[in-house]
């Protein structure tokens, strides 16, 4: 039986770049959509409901961070950024709105295919894997709702943070190297983003531990990473 490609949104205020990307992407099977601004990528990834998202940051109407985040609280649709900004912190701040991916303009639409092969794969995956909700302790993760509590109230994570915090709490005891845990949390180990790794675990800390001084949940192994210690309870 041949499987049937996902629905691609590409989002670009630039027709000729929209064509480029349509163009390869059809030529490797997928269908797609365009959309050139923020308010129509809106209305169609609501409408249409695509399979991953190529999201331009810089778009009229509504911003493409704007666009990124909001799509964030309604889907867990895999997000890939296309951007003409090409520092640390712009990447980090997308990133951090929960985007999974990023290519940086000018691109090889070659390698753009790649990555929405890619991020198709490991959202795939992750799908298919681990239950839908661990508990430990007062901590309890619930990976369909993309939503934390902690003795019953709600814990506020960033998409980051959470996407951490599920990699270490399916594996507990397991040890994750700061480039493991920057692919699973981040979609790529690029060397330079390791140090982000400790800004995010030591915030997760803050939220969910009774005493982020003296971490009972997520464990510092010292010239290796991070664990989650304890073994967790299926819900």
């Amino acid at each position: 039986m041949i499987k049937i490609k996902p629905l691609v949104l590409v989002v670009d205020d630039d027709i000729k770049t929209v064509d480029l990307i349509r163009l390869y992407l059809e030529k490797d099977g997928y269908r797609v959509l365009a959309a050139y601004d923020g308010r129509q990528a809106l209305e169609i990834a609501r409408g249409k409901l695509p399979g991953l998202i190529i999201l331009d940051l810089m778009l009229p109407r509504i911003d493409g961070l704007d666009v990124c985040r909001i799509i964030r609280s309604e889907s867990k649709v895999p997000i890939i950024m296309l951007t003409a900004k090409s520092t640390e912190d712009d990447k980090l701040l997308g990133l951090d709105l929960g985007a999974d991916d990023y290519v940086t303009k000018p691109f090889s639409p070659r390698e753009l295919v790649a990555r929405v092969r890619a991020v198709l794969r490991r959202a795939s995956s992750e799908e298919e894997a681990g239950p839908p909700e661990l508990s430990y302790g007062d901590l309890v993760v619930d990976f369909v709702r993309h939503q934390a509590r902690l003795a019953g109230e709600p814990v506020h994570l960033t998409p980051k943070e959470f996407k951490l915090l599920e990699t270490m709490m399916k594996q507990p005891g397991r040890v994750f190297s700061r480039l493991e845990l920057l692919e699973h949390a981040f979609g790529f180990d690029y060397g330079g983003f390791e140090r982000t790794v400790d800004v995010h675990v030591m915030n997760l800390r803050k939220k969910i531990e009774p005493d982020s001084s003296s971490p009972s949940y997520i464990q510092t192994v010292h010239g290796v990473g991070y664990k989650f210690e304890g073994s967790c309870d299926v819900q």
